[in-house]
């Protein structure tokens, strides 16, 4: 290592003084570093840099100086469209399905997570000090062309490189950005390249936030504190560009956005979750999570929302939903064995899915391997037939798995 870095690497640990360095990241602060000083050669490397576990890194046992969600808080927005330093974990998840005038099918995802190093920042001298790391995942799915493209950066919120803002929103990973296109929020420009792959979109807000969980307070475990502030934006209308390899394709379609902040969130036992974002051809969306234990065993926290095409949201319990696992699909580099079909059925809203992969290869080879992706979804609704489109993601299948 360079004598210079060596000082950087230096300042970088002198600004942090707990044990979780990230949300979904390294297990120390040596090897975090060590990516952030990783070259753009190294972020384009197909090798993963470890394999980790979402679920260890969400699950905490020292909360002190950072704020809880212990309790329903008032929501307010634009501002809570940005960051919330006192806690120590913040994302951006940013999903959608999009298609060419001719019919070609893309989906993708623009993940943004920040994590704080320490409560407060200690007095540095140096530049580079800082208290929040940063990460972001970038993938396309390529449908039609039958490819899965997925990238992770790396950053630290100094000298410019990574950060958010409120007004006008902005928060970025290097060039990796989603911000204000004239607004204060909406319309909302993502921005994201690697290599010759790419996404230029712009989104509009579409329904009002929904609230998850308790009004906002969306608890993941009966231990007090083991909890996020989550709200959700549905069914946002997306148009722009997608680029794979030389060809670049005008798109239109609906993204998904959602947002949490906690301080912890899993509790003991719980090693991952299946997460469904679904939009329907009758207007209606649904969210829904099935938490797991080991032998996956479904965790009662478990839960989601429905939303009315007017925007009107209901909030669901365990015992609202059934999930059936009907196929699994094994990842050739992790060896993680997916769920890849499912049967989701509401009693009290007369509905009844099935939902399949638009490519079964959706896993993200990443710091850590977790599959997330796009999803066709056909069923009936209040005895009317639906189709759909959304977004899956699957965690806690790769630990161990070879």
């Amino acid at each position: 290592m360079h004598p210079k870095d060596n000082k950087d690497l230096k300042d970088l640990k002198d600004a942090s003084s707990t044990s979780l360095l990230s949300l979904l990241s390294l297990l120390s602060l040596l090897s975090l570093a060590s990516l952030f000083f990783c070259t753009a050669a190294c972020r384009d490397t197909r090798e993963p840099a470890a394999s980790l576990s979402v679920a260890g890194v969400l699950r905490t046992t020292d909360d002190r100086g950072y704020a809880r969600a212990l309790e329903p808080r008032t929501f307010s927005f634009p501002a809570d469209h940005g960051p919330h330093p006192d806690f120590r974990t913040e994302w951006w998840y940013y999903t959608g399905n999009l298609a060419t005038e001719e019919g070609r099918r893309f989906g993708f995802q623009l993940t943004f997570f920040r994590s704080a190093l320490a409560p407060e920042m200690p007095e540095r001298g140096s530049a580079w000090a800082t208290r929040q790391a940063w990460l972001a995942h970038f993938a396309v799915s390529d449908v039609d062309g039958g490819r899965f493209h997925s990238f992770e950066r790396w950053s630290r919120g100094a000298l410019g490189l990574a950060g958010a803002q409120t007004a006008p929103f902005r928060n970025r990973v290097e060039d990796w950005s989603a911000q204000a296109d004239g607004g204060t929020v909406f319309p909302l420009r993502l921005r994201a390249a690697q290599g010759d792959v790419a996404i230029d979109l712009k989104l509009e807000q579409g329904k009002p936030p929904v609230l998850q969980g308790d009004h906002g307070l969306s608890r993941k475990s009966s231990e007090p504190g083991n909890a996020s502030y989550y709200y959700s934006l549905t069914r946002m209308p997306a148009a722009g560009t997608v680029r794979v390899g030389a060809e670049s394709f005008a798109v239109t379609g609906t993204a998904w956005m959602d947002r949490e902040w906690s301080t912890s969130s899993l509790g003991a036992g719980q090693v991952g979750w299946d997460w469904f974002a679904l939009q329907l051809s009758d207007g209606t969306d649904l969210m829904l999570y099935r938490l797991r234990h080991a032998g996956g065993r479904p965790d009662p926290a478990s839960g989601g929302s429905i939303v009315d095409p007017d925007g009107a949201s209901r909030t669901l319990a365990f015992r609202d939903f059934t999930m059936e696992v009907l196929d699994h699909w094994r990842s050739p580099r992790s060896g993680a064995r997916y769920p890849s079909r499912w049967r989701l059925r509401i009693p009290s809203e007369q509905l009844d899915l099935t939902v399949a992969p638009l490519l079964a290869g959706q896993e993200l080879d990443v710091s850590f391997q977790y599959w997330e992706g796009a999803v066709a979804v056909e069923g009936s609704h209040r005895g009317a037939p639906v189709a759909g489109r959304g977004y899956v993601e699957l965690t806690g299948y790769a630990e161990g798995a070879r």
